[in-house]
């Protein structure tokens, strides 16, 4: 019902949120202006960690041998098909004949030897390197065959190559991708014009979108008033979740609540006193109330958790009751690792879910004798000061990579965790491929980072899709960090 009141509240300060009728009339029907929050740093994915790399050029301007469709199943993509020993450690890939990058020059085998050397390198800057881990050697058959050897069994091979940090990049252009991104993609990069937009522009004049921009709009408000005026079709995860009953109201607007990847979890600086303390980061974990999280800062939109890992995957543990609300657990924690009267800082990056969210965490750790110091700041500043340079105590952050629970047993990772036993789990699923069995190691690893309290787990990410009625393709969820618009139309 506070819901119900809110939009009807929302709806009527900004009048009816239906599309004019000259605005209907002269929508283009071979464009489509999309909203997003974050503006990517820079758009090469195989550089950089931002997901607002991939959710501009995954699949639209970039290729990889594979790609994840909006189920989460691989598909083929700039190979055909493939082929696998029965050992499991060689993948012989067909590729497509008759491929062009953007700048003219041909695709062929090369081009996969030299990216997944490029990626796997010593001196690389890939942000997943560890999903090329297990390869030994790429090697070109011939121009339309690559065999991949494995130095283990990877079961998740396929999928990986299906990351954005797995497209293929040629060697001609790739040191300029982060600027003038090259790829085989159905969309090339027009322009971009730095804190406003991206433009792509269609390889083919037989693709349904001729022209697709990205325009950059962080304020939640501003998203909504801009999907108002006409000025942009959609907005693929909308900033203002209490915005979406008065579009869903409306019948000028369609709104797909989907599922995403994105953990959104307190992230804790676990080498930093008291953090390195367990008893401290289990008193922080009991201290939050995920419930309210959810309704305060995402209106009910997202689901608790309590571990690192989505709920609709099957080998997920509910484990939310690990760390149940419990404030008098909190202090008598506290107390007993002589840490009362605390002061933490808390760096909050511009997502709803951070700043609206990071309010209520300062107000529930306050509950338990924890002063908080909220520091906003924007996200390249997050990744320089949290991400890279170890200077936090606790953030918050939506980790939306699919499957990255390996993450817990990468050396100098953010949040400085560091478990050999949790290694050794986690090698153990990197080199089993039978999906029992890899559902198992999932299943034992999440217990462990749960139990070792690493993070403080609060909810899964909802994908908020709204967009004007008429535009077929949408992906309402997203496995990946992508907003795929390859298969997308004016109906």
């Amino acid at each position: 019902m506070n819901k119900l009141l809110f939009a009807l509240a929302f709806a009527a300060a900004l009048g009816t949120v239906a599309v004019p009728a000259h605005i209907a009339q002269a929508q283009a029907k071979d464009s489509l202006t999309l909203g997003f929050t974050l503006e990517p740093p820079h758009l090469d994915p195989t550089a950089g960690a931002a997901g607002a790399i991939d959710a501009t050029v995954y699949s639209n301007v970039f290729q990889g041998l594979t790609r994840i469709d909006e189920t989460g199943a691989v598909q083929p993509q700039l190979a055909e098909s493939w082929d696998v020993s029965d050992d499991g450690l060689v993948y012989t890939f067909n590729l497509k004949t008759g491929v062009k990058f953007h700048d003219g020059t041909d695709f062929d085998a090369s081009d996969v030897v030299f990216s997944f050397d490029r990626a796997r390198a010593e001196d690389s800057v890939n942000a997943q390197k560890q999903l090329f881990a297990a390869i030994e050697t790429v090697e070109a058959v011939d121009p339309s065959t690559v065999r991949i050897t494995l130095s283990r069994p990877e079961g998740a091979l396929l999928f990986n190559l299906g990351w954005g940090d797995a497209v293929i990049v040629a060697p001609e252009s790739a040191e300029n991708n982060k600027t003038n991104p090259v790829g085989t993609g159905p969309f090339k990069f027009a322009r971009w014009v730095k804190g406003d937009r991206v433009e792509l522009e269609a390889v083919s004049k037989d693709q349904p979108l001729q022209k697709v921009t990205f325009r950059f709009i962080p304020d939640p408000s501003a998203q909504v008033a801009a999907l108002k005026a006409g000025d942009i079709d959609a907005v693929t995860n909308l900033n203002a979740p209490e915005a979406v009953l008065a579009f869903e109201s409306d019948p000028g607007f369609e709104v797909a609540i989907g599922s995403t990847e994105g953990e959104t979890i307190l992230a804790m600086n676990n080498t930093r006193a008291p953090l390195n303390d367990v008893r401290v980061r289990r008193a922080i974990s009991h201290a939050i109330d995920r419930k309210a999280i959810v309704d305060g800062a995402m209106f009910g939109f997202g689901t608790p958790i309590g571990t690192h890992f989505a709920p609709h995957h099957p080998a997920y543990v509910d484990l939310t009751e690990t760390y149940a609300h419990d404030p008098e657990k909190a202090k008598a924690l506290l107390k007993e690792a002589g840490a009362e009267n605390l002061k933490l800082t808390l760096k909050l990056p511009p997502p709803t879910y951070a700043r609206r969210g990071g309010e209520i965490v300062a107000a529930q750790l306050a509950a338990v004798g924890i002063e908080v110091e909220i520091i906003p700041v924007e996200w390249a500043q997050w990744l320089e000061q949290v991400f890279r340079g170890d200077d936090f105590d606790l953030t918050i952050v939506s980790h939306t990579e699919p499957m990255d629970i390996g993450i817990y047993a990468r050396d100098k990772y953010y949040f400085n965790y560091d478990s050999p036993i949790l290694k050794a789990v986690i090698a153990r699923l990197n080199n089993t491929s039978d999906p029992e069995a890899r559902d198992a190691l999932l299943a034992v690893a999440q217990e462990i980072i749960t139990a070792d309290a690493v993070n403080a787990y609060m909810f899964q990410l909802a994908k908020l899709g709204v967009w004007r009625k008429g535009l077929d393709g949408m992906w309402r969820n997203a496995p990946v960090q992508a907003t795929d618009v390859t298969g997308v139309s004016w109906k």
